[in-house]
């Protein structure tokens, strides 16, 4: 019997899909492919975070600020939304370059995560903007992730415990991230992300993906403001 395809991959504009899927290498290595799928995947972060978060704030009436955002943060990490990614059909879907294929493309987390950030992102521009066909799709997805596996891995979040600390001890105003590319390979770039409150740099740090890098950075700034206090 045929699998049936996940809802997410029913797509009105076949080409949207097509780009959602397609990474940086595979239009390095193809130059006709056309656009690869970072501006979804942006779009696709924003509208995951919105819905994580109204999920959460619906579903939790108990917790606080600092608790909804840790949780936010455990449902829409990189190693969940790689699972995400499977379990909706994307990996062997995705468009890479043969570097990054030969590399383990298929099974990164990072790239599947990417990927389905796009894909969400493509999803709600083929259903006209409608930000509850998306909510339909995740938030089954949300349900399926375990609440001790959800609270396990919110208590290690470094950015959500250094933007405790500035909260804390600073301002309520959330810190800021300049992240950008700086080295690596078409397939497999490198970025740099510095993290700042009220304009002053905190931390520093690089990762093979802005959301590695990122954390580092915010890792970078607990040990900073622990070595000085």
């Amino acid at each position: 019997m045929c699998e049936l395809q996940h809802e997410l991959l029913n797509f009105r504009d076949e080409k949207l899909l097509r780009q959602a899927l397609t990474h940086r290498s595979y239009v390095h290595e193809n130059p006709g492919a056309g656009e690869h799928n970072e501006r979804l995947e942006f779009l696709g972060d924003a509208l995951l975070n919105f819905l994580s978060g109204q999920y959460l704030f619906l579903r939790h009436p108990e917790k606080s600020e600092d608790e909804l955002t840790r949780r936010r943060s455990a449902l829409v990490d990189e190693k969940q939304l790689a699972k995400f990614a499977v379990e909706v059909g994307l990996d062997f879907r995705m468009r890479l370059g043969k570097g990054a294929i030969r590399e383990g493309g298929y099974q990164n987390e990072n790239l599947l995560s990417s990927t389905f950030e796009a894909v969400i992102g493509a999803y709600y521009l083929d259903n006209d903007r409608d930000p509850n066909a998306i909510k339909k799709i995740v938030e089954p997805l949300f349900d399926s992730v375990p609440e001790n596996v959800v609270v396990s891995r919110s208590n290690i979040d470094s950015k959500n415990r250094f933007q405790e600390w500035v909260q804390r001890n600073l301002t309520q105003t959330p810190p800021k991230y300049d992240t950008i590319p700086d080295g690596g390979v078409p397939h497999a770039p490198e970025f740099l992300a510095k993290v700042l409150v009220e304009g002053k740099v905190y931390g520093k740090g690089r990762g093979k993906n802005k959301k590695e890098a990122e954390k580092a950075a915010a890792e970078d700034a607990l040990k900073r403001v622990n070595k000085k206090n």
